[in-house]
């Protein structure tokens, strides 16, 4: 397979071996390797039950691999930090989502891309658009910075201040 690009959603809440959820983010990305740009880290309000702030970013990676075998190898990365199977939207050390993939759209029993949720979360939509505002989503035929735009406009408030890592 030639190389291809993904969009690597990457978000923390809670501080694991390297540190501060800021840190976990800082060695998810080094463990991820051929990263091409790195969004502002975004500090946002958790979803679900649990109580820390997140901070979140997004990646925009380079390699051969197929879908699949790169959601395993991130999958092997959130053990390698840390991360255990359980309850959804809890606290995590390092939670690694692909969002997109430069050849379209992907679907096996195990992964979806794009990612099913991207488009109604603003702590991806945000850092996507810092470095892919152009990329198009292959289900809508709209730009990161369009769907940006409209999550906008019907979204609440959101703590929109930004810390790099």
């Amino acid at each position: 397979m030639a190389t291809t690009r993904y969009a690597i959603a990457l978000g923390s809440n809670r501080p694991g071996r390297h540190g501060r959820p800021e840190a976990e983010l800082a060695a998810a990305l080094a463990a991820l390797g051929a990263v091409r740009a790195v969004s502002p880290v975004l500090r946002t309000a958790p979803l679900g039950p649990s109580r820390r702030r997140f901070v979140n970013a997004v990646a925009i990676v380079e390699t051969d691999e197929a879908p699949d075998a790169l959601l395993e190898r991130l999958k092997a990365i959130e053990r390698a930090f840390g991360r255990r199977r359980g309850r959804n939207w809890a606290a995590r050390v390092i939670d690694l989502d692909i969002v997109l993939w430069s050849e379209g759209a992907w679907n096996s029993r195990r992964l979806t891309v794009p990612h099913i949720l991207f488009r109604k979360r603003n702590f991806v939509l945000d850092p996507l658009r810092a470095v892919a505002a152009d990329w198009r989503d292959p289900v809508t035929g709209l730009t990161i910075r369009q769907l940006a735009a409209r999550l906008g406009k019907r979204a609440g408030p959101v703590d929109r201040s930004r810390r790099h890592a």
